[in-house]
């Protein structure tokens, strides 16, 4: 079975941290060496005959069978966040899994879509496909805190819970040098949340070039008024959100002889050299000439 093509994750959907130099373990494992685990076993703490120990529980060491790495095992990485690029969307991690809850199911289907379409845009295969499940086929993943190259498989569900509509990520197969190896908490963790990531910023690309979309249609029809103000000084009253005009005015100014020097949307500030145009353009757009 062959890896598919190489998926080359966004910087929005990946963080690197590599302050520390060195080869890919050592980025991932602690900085000093692992002779604790050659510390001899713990002993019961044998008394004097007539004493009378005091013991303080402030050092007390749970006792139990833990299950978890050590030495080399210890993943000292900080944990893969997922990003809140989906609105009223929460996501709630549960044994290395992402499950992001809507509030609507027509948002959930929204979501679905981007997933859908994500996959398809990142050249993911799919095994199977129903209504309610994807199961992908093996997704490439290169990392400069990763040995070589890694694979991942990846089931996507859609859950319902107490009125809420989710969408679950589950890692349910893995691959390092092109060996199939058992899927651990680590792993499940860290590309569970960078799957979900991708899906994330997908839909944040949607919404981003949906209300640009929507700003162009406004501007189109945006109403305007001539005025002054109390010193006297000409005013143009346009009406619409500030965001929309301020887009607008980089072309719009020009084009009534302005000559761009400088700009602040924070404070709503352009600074420009004026020419007027002659006559004919006047006539053309339909206003008088700007004194």
């Amino acid at each position: 079975m062959k890896l598919a093509p190489q998926l080359v994750v966004s910087s929005l959907a990946v963080f690197v941290l590599s302050a520390c130099s060195g080869d890919a373990s050592q980025r991932r494992q602690a900085k000093d060496d692992f002779e604790y685990l050659n510390t001899p076993r713990m002993q019961e703490w044998s008394t004097i005959d007539g004493s009378q120990p005091q013991f303080y529980p402030n050092f007390q060491i749970p006792s139990g069978d833990f299950q978890g790495g050590i030495g080399a095992e210890v993943d000292i990485r900080p944990p893969q966040q997922v990003l809140e690029l989906i609105p009223g969307a929460r996501a709630e991690k549960s044994n290395g899994e992402v499950t992001l809850w809507l509030l609507r199911e027509q948002e959930l289907a929204k979501v679905w879509s981007t997933a859908q379409t994500m996959l398809r845009e990142n050249s993911i295969s799919i095994r199977e496909e129903s209504p309610n499940r994807i199961e992908t086929g093996w997704v490439g993943w290169r990392s400069e805190d990763e040995d070589g190259e890694i694979g991942s498989r990846y089931e996507i569900t859609k859950v319902e819970a107490n009125n809420r509509y989710g969408f679950k990520i589950s890692l349910i197969d893995w691959r390092e040098g092109g060996r199939d190896k058992p899927v651990t908490y680590t792993n499940k963790e860290r590309y569970n949340a960078l799957m979900t990531n991708l899906v994330t910023a997908r839909y944040d690309l949607d919404l981003r070039l949906e209300a640009e979309r929507k700003a162009q249609e406004l501007v189109k029809q945006i109403p305007i008024t001539m005025g002054s103000d109390r010193s006297g000084l000409p005013v143009i009253i346009a009406r619409t959100p500030y965001n929309v005009l301020w887009q607008r005015l980089p072309t719009l100014l020009p084009a009534l002889g302005f000559a761009l020097e400088e700009r602040n949307q924070s404070q709503g500030t352009v600074k420009a050299k004026y020419a007027s145009p002659d006559d004919e353009f006047w006539e053309e757009v339909g206003v008088k000439r700007l004194s």
